[in-house]
């Protein structure tokens, strides 16, 4: 049995937005079990690719703000950690 764990979090600093609001979410932690290593490897490999895919399109969102003036990239943090367990 093998575990998949995933942990995800983000904030945008309170310059980044129109309201002056800081964005934050804190940090989550998810378990999905797998019956043999190579389901794992699977997903683990198809969550790297949406979470990255995600925060591309967040920055570039955040992109589009700079050209206007009002948002950096630079301001946004996104971590994300996947891993594949044995149980």
């Amino acid at each position: 049995m093998w575990v998949l764990m995933y942990v995800f979090s983000y904030s945008v600093s309170p310059a980044a937005t129109s309201d002056r609001a800081e964005w934050r979410l804190l940090p989550t932690v998810v378990f999905q079990e797998f019956s043999d290593e190579e389901r794992c490897k699977k997903a683990k490999a198809t969550l790297e690719a949406s979470l990255s895919e995600a925060g591309a399109k967040l920055r570039s969102g955040l992109e589009d703000l700079k050209s206007i003036g009002k948002g950096d990239p630079a301001q946004i943090i996104i971590a994300y950690n996947v891993e594949c367990l044995p149980k």
